[in-house]
């Protein structure tokens, strides 16, 4: 490929970009919505690009200078920054007063290592929020397909991602136990979204959790970090194909010591973390602003005394 046609292909997606935000600013509302999110998606995508393009760099440079664990965390603030300053859409960690058994939650618990770091899913958009909060020294766990994706799984296998065989449960097992011993010896924590799928929730809600996280974290004896998104419906909604500026608060709660737990825990370790981030997930939701002024609702699976701790936090 000559230079013209080189610049010319590099020049098309933000011209293409340029003129869908043309159309949404001109278009009747519902037209205008759907311009919009197409040109969110596009923004989404070079900048995602850009983004591992850099993390391949970035790994390369990091690991010969033996800083590999930072490659991730690199990549991700980029991603950060310019799809702040592109689309007007942040992830705003709140500070957190919360103890429980001396532990902190809030940026302290982020500096937490190594752990197994929690969230709920979403949407796409969750990468976004990977990118806003991610702690140095930590790494994504991805579907292994992923792997062979054209510079982002590049990036992905430069900069230690857990990879995971999804359909085969001894490969599964064995990058869980190589995870684990990485862990221990690196003090590299891992990022893991438990749900296993995108929720597109309009609500505050969560899917039924796996174990693989609870089992992980057990098995490299090092705690669990719940971090807990506020339902973004208002600022990204995939299903309704909408997107607007706004800033998505995020919890970090206090770690989950796993230190002599053994695999029969891994049950009671998963509903602990999931009942606390429940709770707080609806708790954050509301204090955002989203509730629509509703009462605060109740929480399968939180007790009732918990439950009136919410209300009035909230």
């Amino acid at each position: 490929m000559t230079w013209p046609l080189y610049l010319s292909a590099m020049a098309l997606p933000p011209f293409l970009i340029l003129i869908l935000r043309l159309f949404s600013a001109l278009l009747p509302p519902r037209p205008a919505q759907l311009f919009s999110f197409a040109a969110f998606c596009l923004t989404s995508l070079l900048l995602t690009w850009f983004a591992a393009s850099c993390g391949v760099v970035a790994s390369i440079a990091l690991r010969c200078a033996g800083y590999g664990g930072l490659s991730q965390w690199a990549a991700g603030r980029v991603f950060k920054w310019t799809m702040w300053a592109a689309t007007g859409v942040e992830f705003r960690v709140n500070e957190s007063s919360r103890v429980e058994g001396g532990r902190r939650g809030g940026e302290e618990a982020l500096r937490t290592r190594p752990a197994v770091f929690v969230g709920n899913h979403q949407s796409e958009l969750d990468v976004l929020m990977l990118g806003s909060i991610f702690p140095q020294y930590c790494s994504v766990t991805a579907k292994k397909s992923l792997k062979w994706v054209p510079f982002l799984g590049w990036f992905m296998a430069l900069s230690k991602t857990v990879f995971i065989d999804r359909a085969n449960r001894t490969t599964a097992r064995a990058a869980f136990d190589t995870a684990a011993t990485t862990m221990r010896t690196s003090l590299q924590s891992v990022f893991i979204f438990p749900e296993g799928t995108r929720s597109y929730a309009s609500t505050p809600s969560l899917l039924p959790f796996k174990k693989g996280a609870f089992h992980l974290a057990i098995q490299a004896q090092v705690p669990i970090v719940p971090i807990v998104v506020a339902n973004y419906a208002h600022v990204c909604n995939f299903q309704q194909r909408r997107i607007a500026p706004g800033v998505i608060d995020v919890s970090v709660l206090p770690p989950i010591p796993t230190k002599g737990l053994g695999a029969q825990d891994a049950e009671m370790l998963m509903v602990r973390a999931r009942e606390a981030m429940m709770a707080e997930l609806v708790r954050l939701t509301h204090v955002s602003g989203k509730g629509e002024g509703e009462p605060l609702p109740r929480v399968s699976g939180v007790e009732e005394k918990r439950a009136g701790e919410l209300r009035k936090r909230s």
